[in-house]
């Protein structure tokens, strides 16, 4: 297959690696049979075993349409904890050494699922909170309204690389670091909700595309793939499909894998295109340029103040070794000093030292960015 295509969603049941394929049969059985270290990311929304024990109704006495299905229903926590080892010990196995894996849940099971990730070796990079708009209320009156849900965002071990998109997280969010609590994303709610002949949800735990949006933007690549073990109505398929990843459903109730099936089937993206879709940090794309470059070019002199964050006390000079020295009496160079007056936190000097011009302020990296296309920097960069 062509990556970009317009490809099917369609039932695999051999040993292949079966991209944009579902793979009918238990999750933990088939992610012991995938190749391992093949996986780029991992989407994971298992059974939250939420205990209900009797009916729920609405206070005109109209049943709630709950959670109540056979598979979100275990003995005990022993038997869900055990369960969960074992689906998040075949999630390692398959997850390439760069690779990362989110898990969604609620309060009912996400802090069991959380202390085996950390038992097993997830080193967790974040737990997102999922803020909902529009929640069920507790009808009965006697909790808080369960308003959110809980993802966590873990690499395969400490120290290990993973990819994070983090400009295209700030283009989501008004060109701000995004932060873990996440509003603004709503149920599947209206033509998004996928149904079934009857006119009833095809299931109960439907995941909104938007939601799975910023978990494979934020966490993947055009051309990974993407692995969904308990892939339900198809909601990371649609998205990786969209956004040009390969992905791989694991799903073992025939009546999901028909609704999603056809619900794949539906989406046509538009054709790949590499400028488009690439999310690659142009700060960091750019050639690279040393401080003391700045200096010896005379772009900025010896001697020269620089502020910083404008603030007109917190100034050092530039040395003729391009080393900054502080009102204080701290010399280094232009990220140790923006850390020294941050009390020691990371400091990137480009973006929080100013010099004045004519009464206005001039970061270091706009000067930085005149110096480069002075000197046709862009031009001799590789691939030009």
């Amino acid at each position: 297959m062509t990556f970009g295509g317009n490809f099917s969603g369609s039932v695999m049941k051999n040993t292949a690696l079966p991209l944009d394929q579902i793979i009918e049969g238990d999750c933990i059985e088939i992610l012991n049979r995938l190749p391992e270290k093949s996986i780029d990311l991992i989407f994971a929304d298992p059974p939250y075993n939420l205990q209900l024990q009797n009916d729920l109704h609405r206070p005109d006495m109209t049943k709630v349409d709950a959670v109540d299905d056979a598979w979100d229903q275990f003995a005990s926590f022993q038997d869900y904890d055990a369960f969960t080892r074992n689906w998040l010990m075949g999630c390692q196995r398959v997850l390439k050494p760069t690779g990362a894996i989110w898990v969604i849940g609620t309060y009912h099971n996400i802090f069991r699922v959380g202390t085996i990730m950390q038992d097993l070796g997830y080193w967790i990079l974040n737990d997102v909170i999922w803020i909902k708009t529009n929640p069920m209320p507790n009808f009965r009156g006697v909790r808080f309204t369960n308003a959110h849900e809980t993802l966590i965002w873990a690499c395969t071990r400490k120290g290990a690389k993973y990819t994070f998109n983090h400009q295209a997280m700030k283009g989501l969010n008004d060109d701000k670091q995004m932060r873990s609590d996440w509003w603004l994303l709503s149920l599947a709610t209206g033509s998004e909700r996928v149904k079934d002949a009857r006119g009833n949800k095809a299931h109960s735990t439907q995941k909104p595309e938007s939601l799975l949006y910023r978990v494979i933007l934020s966490s993947s690549n055009p051309g990974d793939i993407v692995l969904d073990p308990f892939f339900g109505s198809g909601t990371t398929g649609v998205v990786a499909k969209r956004l040009h990843r390969h992905w791989i459903g694991i799903e073992k109730e025939k009546k999901y894998i028909e609704a999603a099936i056809k619900r794949i089937d539906s989406v046509q993206p538009e054709a790949f295109d590499n400028q488009a879709f690439d999310l690659a940090s142009k700060a960091r794309s750019a050639p690279r340029v040393a401080f003391s470059a700045l200096v010896e070019s005379g772009y900025v002199q010896p001697g020269q103040k620089l502020y910083f964050a404008r603030d007109v006390l917190r100034f050092a000079v530039i040395k003729p070794d391009a080393r900054l020295r502080t009102a204080d009496g701290f010399e280094g160079s232009i990220h140790q000093a923006g850390s020294h007056y941050m009390n020691g936190a990371p400091c990137n000097g480009w973006d929080h030292w100013y010099l004045q011009e004519n009464g206005a302020y001039k970061s270091l990296d706009e000067v930085r960015e005149e110096y480069r296309k002075d000197m046709g920097l862009y031009d001799e960069a590789p691939g030009k």
